[in-house]
């Protein structure tokens, strides 16, 4: 049997990643762990998160987990989420500035103040709901997924990957951002797809059956 791990150090909701995962693939062998050797010995890990960066970055580097998250990104599928995703960037703009991973190389940034729609309506802060997901790039955890198709998002700060090549998909509030990363065996969401329904859960079924190659 297969194992997929998920990373607990504090910040996150992993009931429901752990229930949405265990729906998507009753197969697979989930685990909700902090322990390092049991995070390396999985076949697979998801880096969950919600919160503050700062926070999330401090219980890592205290824990040790930020290295284990470094060396999964070297050797394994690793499916970062929401928070998860932005702590694998270089550093983030929130809380004053902050170094994060540096697995994806480029900076988590808020959105501007006052944005508007087409229509002249001010966009709400933190972006929140259902938004289309374009898919940017051919990859292993978009099959079976349509183009286009509506994923939930709870955020205030986005990705800025250094290189375009990073992207795998955008989505528009109002103007187009990164809200999927993928490198080689690591592919990392802004969106929620535990909250996602169908869509969501065939992405996770995907990434439980990806072995790390594009």
């Amino acid at each position: 049997m297969s194992s997929v791990a998920v990373i607990d150090y504090g910040m996150g909701n992993l009931h429901s990643i752990v229930k949405a995962l265990q729906h998507a693939a009753p197969e697979v062998d989930v685990i909700c762990v902090s322990d390092a050797a049991a995070i390396l010995q999985a076949d697979r890990v998801v880096f969950p998160g919600v919160g503050a960066i700062r926070d999330c970055m401090q219980a890592l580097n205290q824990s040790g987990l930020s290295e284990v998250i470094r060396q999964v990104a070297l050797s394994k599928p690793l499916l970062g989420i929401c928070l998860g995703m932005q702590a694998l960037l270089t550093e983030s703009e929130e809380n004053g500035g902050i170094k994060c991973l540096d697995v994806f190389a480029g900076q988590v940034v808020h959105f501007p103040e006052l944005l508007k729609d087409q229509g002249g309506e001010t966009l709400k802060i933190p972006h929140m709901g259902w938004n289309q997901v374009h898919q940017m790039q051919q990859h292993p955890l978009w099959d079976n997924i349509p183009q286009d198709s509506r994923f939930y998002f709870v955020h205030s700060y986005y990705a800025q990957p250094e290189a375009k090549a990073l992207i795998a998909a955008t989505a528009q509030y109002p103007e187009a951002f990164a809200c999927a990363l993928a490198q080689k065996n690591v592919f990392a969401v802004q969106f929620h797809p535990e909250k996602s329904q169908a869509v969501g859960l065939q992405l996770l079924n995907n990434f439980l059956n990806w072995d790390g190659q594009v």
